[in-house]
């Protein structure tokens, strides 16, 4: 029992240090507000991870495309990773890091969003994503933990979780994933 109480304790120590960090809250709303424009100007929201985070990715792709709280009308959101043909071809003929960056070169265009998930911030494939993200003139937006790592220098719009511990910033990037999907949802879809 005093495992369970520590983890439980250490997972709500996280989530006290994002509330009490006005500027991280301040990137949250920002990211949503971006999301917003982009989707009132027939933009697309691209997410991408790995493991957990590509887990995530699709959770919170499947908010916005689904729905959140009510039905409404969907909103084009897509997790990069969803066709395995495409993904094991690619990571076979080029490398695992361009799996992410050869869709966002066919696909993203001008004023999208692209959202990577990395708890460290260096999966060599999100950053290869988002240097070409970039490059096309998208919009980056990275989730990350506490340093960044290498995606810091690529996105528009950072959310590093003040953490280095792995599962502890997981549980933040879905939480304040959903915080993301109901901002958006109250926004487009007023009730």
């Amino acid at each position: 029992m005093t495992q369970i109480k520590d983890i439980l304790t250490a997972s709500i120590a996280t989530k006290q240090a994002v509330l009490a960090d006005e500027k991280l809250l301040e990137s949250i709303q920002t990211v949503a507000d971006v999301i917003i424009a982009a989707l009132r100007n027939d933009h697309k929201v691209w997410f991408c991870g790995n493991g957990g985070s590509a887990a995530d990715a699709q959770h919170l792709a499947a908010e916005l495309s689904g729905r959140f709280y009510y039905d409404r009308d969907p909103l084009f959101a897509e997790a990069l990773h969803v066709n395995t043909s495409y993904l094991t071809a690619v990571a076979n003929d080029y490398s695992y890091d361009e799996i992410y960056a050869r869709l966002i070169k066919g696909k993203g265009r001008k004023g999208d969003i692209l959202i990577g998930l990395s708890t460290s911030g260096n999966s060599g494939n999100i950053v290869r994503a988002m240097e070409v993200a970039q490059e096309i003139g998208l919009v980056n937006v990275g989730m990350t933990g506490l340093s960044g790592g290498k995606m810091k220098a690529l996105c528009h719009h950072l959310i590093n979780i003040p953490s280095t511990d792995t599962p502890r910033i997981q549980e933040c990037h879905i939480t304040i994933g959903h915080i993301i999907c109901e901002l958006i949802e109250q926004e487009l879809f007023p009730k």
